[in-house]
């Protein structure tokens, strides 16, 4: 990587400068709580050290999917509220994005201070498809920097994106990669390059349409891919299995049957559940049996069971494939952990990769949450990313905008 790093900037002196961070703060919330800080948490290194320094620090960041508006249940205040809880330093946030609060707050900011804008998303310029569109925003963005202003990356989460605050900042500013995203990039090069074998890929979640290109890119370069999650009831339908009533995409059937017989040829082996967790219905107290994974529809429940979990067998195996492993990628939780009946595979994954001395890498999203709903800490793991999506993609090849421009 050639990009321009964080300590660099430092050294080049950002006292009185406004430097422009583009950081992660999309977190859940359950109403105006906080339900997983962690990415605030990730983002506070980068923050303090420019502070430190003595920088003025506009943040933008999004929270959710808003439609181009301000709505309130996507409001930055929460996540803006905890940063200001664990920061050493003072943080403000400014009412709107590019708008009087911000040009107001930012000319009042002090040296070490932290200004957030609100949600990016609240303009519908920040995701438009128009370059020209992107780019007028990116310059209000740009704006609030002054004559000497930089741009840092430090939303690993986001660098899939071609979005302003990501992507057309870069192209505008002095640009850094944050050492968030520096450190990210490093531990998946360890899971694309120069792997320690054995490599283990867990891939759990709902739907296998969205591992499509991750798998196909996987393929020869993992030993092993378990496989669990809504998306394990595609593989056995795949293999002939009826499924009852559980989450199923029958359009992608022979696409999986495809990649079953190419990984044979290449060299990877799948690991499919051999028991499953079958429940009358989805909820959390709902009756549940554990049967084969061939006999889903012969459960108490018939025709209208629903599996929503791995089995105990089945986790009992992949756990011993975990422990026997030198480098194990982990995206995708095994059931529906958010139920106490229901998370059990997902424990016994989180607790394989806390036992083994292979490399771990949790990626991000649902993963991440669950091993802190399931009461793991973040120094269990070797490495927990901020950032499923961006992992996903730099897993299938794909170009990330947001890392490409900075290395321009």
């Amino acid at each position: 990587m050639t990009s321009h790093t964080l300590n660099e900037l430092i050294a080049e002196g950002v006292r009185g400068r406004y430097i422009l961070v583009r950081s992660d703060l999309n977190v859940p919330l359950d109403g105006s709580t906080v339900t997983d800080d962690g990415r605030i948490r990730a983002s506070l290194p980068v923050l303090g050290k420019l502070t430190d320094a003595g920088a003025r620090v506009l943040v933008t960041a999004h929270l959710g999917r808003p439609k181009g508006a301000p709505e309130d249940k996507y409001s930055l205040k929460p996540a803006v509220a905890r940063l200001a809880e664990l920061a050493s330093f003072p943080v403000s946030l400014a009412d709107d994005t590019v708008g009087p609060s911000a040009k107001e707050k930012a000319a009042a900011l002090q040296d070490g201070q932290v200004l957030v804008l609100e949600n990016v998303r609240f303009d519908a310029r920040e995701t438009s498809k128009d370059e020209a569109e992107r780019g007028a925003f990116a310059d209000e963005l740009v704006g609030l920097t002054g004559e000497n202003g930089a741009f840092v990356n430090d939303a690993f989460g986001a660098v899939h994106r071609k979005h302003a605050s990501v992507y057309d900042v870069a192209t505008r500013l002095p640009s850094y990669l944050g050492d968030l995203v520096g450190t990210e990039v490093e531990v998946l090069r360890k899971l694309t390059a120069d792997t320690q074998r054995p490599y283990v890929v867990v891939l759990g979640g709902s739907k296998v349409s969205d591992k499509l290109a991750v798998i196909d890119n996987l393929l020869g370069k993992a030993d092993t891919i378990l496989v669990g999650g809504g998306m394990l009831f595609t593989f056995l339908a795949a293999e002939g299995h009826k499924v009852a009533g559980s989450l199923l995409e029958e359009d992608q059937i022979p696409v999986v049957q495809d990649y079953l017989k190419r990984a044979a040829d290449a060299g990877t082996d799948f690991v499919i559940p051999t028991d499953v967790v079958v429940a009358a219905k989805f909820a959390a107290d709902a009756d549940h049996e554990t049967v084969s994974a061939d006999a889903i529809e012969g459960s108490s429940f018939g025709a209208q069971g629903i599996g929503l979990d791995i089995g105990p067998e089945s986790a009992a195996a992949f756990a011993e494939q975990i422990k026997g492993a030198r480098t194990v990628f982990w995206n995708g939780p095994m059931g529906v952990f958010e139920f106490e009946a229901f998370s059990a595979g997902t424990r016994a994954i989180a607790q394989a990769l806390t036992e083994t001395d292979a490399f771990t890498v949790v990626g991000g999203g649902d993963s991440a949450a669950a091993v802190r709903t399931l009461g793991f800490a973040d120094d269990q793991f070797g490495h927990i990313s901020t950032g499923g999506g961006a992992s996903l993609e730099y897993l299938e090849g794909k170009e990330l905008p947001g890392l490409s421009v900075l290395d321009r």
